[in-house]
């Protein structure tokens, strides 16, 4: 009787502790938006800055810093020691208009993303829709695709460089063999094919993930639903499986212009290092070659604003153009 008596008055005393006095010492509950998100309250807002501080850090010493110094150095022009500077106004991006490499490098900078993004989706969506059909070594099929992902795209640059050596290149010996006239150190187009060849075998790993990932979240039922129709596999992608994962896809086609924009100088740089010619002197690449090897730092200043600002303008062509045909409901 008496043990009753204690743990009425327990349940009572649980009652009517509230859980936001638990948290007072804390953060308050957290609280749904008009949004649907949660939104958190802190009763000290040293702790909420010091929760943001590390990425607050990040993005000041490695966006705003070099941006403000990108922006100051794209107006002037500076000797190569650093010593003296000259405000020129707009003369370094009138001077990159008016000058045929740059526009050169500017188209090759466009079809080369444009056939990496999609050379890379279309080898991607095969390995994942092919996925499924692996029986036996399924864990041997995704360990081979997803290697590329663990080397830099240095080493990744090297391997096929190497393979396709004109030289001592066993690919380019089999090249040779077929009668294939293969020299990407002399012939532009052999160089800018290998480029692309390199970046894509680097970056499809990435796709394969996603792609996999999204195809793992199509309802099964709907799948088997065509299946007793008649549909065969291939149908049942296109017509069931494609529209579903368009929001993977839309978001793959963004950072696959971003990979091919921004993140293939290591590539380039151990393959053709810009050559032969400049054939393969991405936008990016030249930004490198004027700024570190010409020492013409108001000129790599000023393409790497431009470069920002067609990332940015791509980057919002492709929302209007794209998002529009992508379906976010099952």
């Amino acid at each position: 009787m008496q043990q009753s008596r204690t743990f009425g008055k327990m349940e009572g005393a649980a009652r009517r502790l509230r859980i936001p006095d638990i948290l007072s010492t804390g953060r308050r509950s957290a609280q749904p938006s008009e949004a649907g998100l949660k939104s958190a309250h802190f009763n000290k807002p040293w702790l909420a800055f010091g929760l943001v501080a590390p990425q607050l850090l990040i993005l000041l010493f490695f966006f705003f810093i070099p941006s403000y110094k990108a922006l100051s150095l794209a107006f002037v022009q500076v000797d190569p020691f650093g010593g003296t500077e000259i405000f020129v106004g707009v003369k370094n991006f009138s001077n990159l208009f008016a000058s045929p490499e740059y526009r050169g490098s500017a188209l090759f900078t466009l079809w080369f993303t444009i056939a990496q993004n999609a050379a890379t989706l279309l080898l991607a969506g095969l390995f994942a829709f092919a996925t499924d059909f692996v029986i036996r070594g399924r864990g041997i099929y995704k360990s081979i695709i997803l290697l590329p992902y663990a080397i830099a795209p240095v080493i990744s640059g090297v391997i096929w460089a190497f393979l396709f050596n004109p030289a001592v290149g066993p690919i380019a010996q089999f090249l040779h063999g077929l009668g294939v006239e293969w020299d990407p150190n002399r012939r532009p187009l052999d160089a800018q094919l290998l480029v692309t060849i390199a970046s894509v075998w680097k970056n499809v790993c990435y796709d394969y993930i996603f792609l996999v990932a999204a195809l793992l979240a199509v309802p099964v039922s709907l799948l088997e639903a065509a299946k007793l129709d008649g549909a065969r596999p291939v149908r049942r992608f296109f017509t069931i499986s494609l529209p579903l994962i368009s929001p993977t896809i839309f978001f793959l086609v963004v950072m696959n212009f971003v990979y091919g924009l921004f993140e293939t100088f290591g590539i380039i740089d151990a393959v053709t290092r810009g050559g032969p010619a400049g054939a393969t002197n991405s936008l990016v690449y030249k930004v490198y070659q004027d700024g570190f090897v010409q020492l013409d730092l108001g000129s790599s200043a000023a393409q790497s604003v431009l470069l920002m600002l067609i990332a940015i303008l791509f980057t919002i062509v492709q929302f209007r153009a794209l998002e529009r045909r992508v379906n976010y409901q099952v």
